[in-house]
């Protein structure tokens, strides 16, 4: 039986952080699905695009990835798409409040099979977040070795910031 997960987020930008995440989870299942949401209440720095390319670059290591995007209730998605579990990383006790929360609505939602499951980040990323990371590059800050290499020359690029 070939298990399919399903790690989705904004990923605005993926982060060394995720990456923890994708990397543990592409060991652990035969098949890990990136799923980068759109959500109409937030407006993201990225495009869908940029954001899915963005991910394909930092995973093109990784033979059993795909990279996806979509909008709607992620129970809807992970439904009709037959994945087995949905996976979420934990960077602190914050988001262990929230996620459990979203896990147990999502419980009621998912098929009978669909699992969440947990993964910590490693304590060197628990601290990120995207929203941290574009904040403190938009300010000048040095975020590099938070995200990967070729994310953060992408990042440069968006703001006009010329390499040398």
């Amino acid at each position: 039986m070939i298990i399919k997960a399903l790690y989705a987020g904004s990923f605005d930008p993926v982060t060394n952080g995720h990456l923890d995440i994708i990397n543990r989870a592409a060991k652990q299942y035969d098949r890990l699905v990136i799923g980068v949401i759109a959500n109409p209440a937030k407006t993201p720095f990225f495009s869908i695009e940029e954001r899915k390319e963005m991910i394909k670059i930092a995973t093109c290591h990784l033979t059993n990835v795909d990279i996806v995007s979509f909008q709607g209730l992620l129970a809807d998605y992970v439904n009709s798409n037959n994945f087995d579990v949905v996976v979420r990383g934990l960077r602190a006790i914050t988001d262990f409040e929230y996620e459990i929360q979203m896990a147990q609505m999502n419980a009621r939602l998912f098929n009978d099979n669909v699992e969440t499951i947990f993964l910590m980040t490693s304590p060197s990323y628990s601290f990120i977040s995207s929203n941290l990371i574009r904040e403190v590059h938009q300010l000048g800050g040095d975020i590099s070795g938070l995200v990967p290499g070729k994310i953060l020359m992408i990042m440069n690029h968006k703001r006009g910031i010329v390499s040398e």
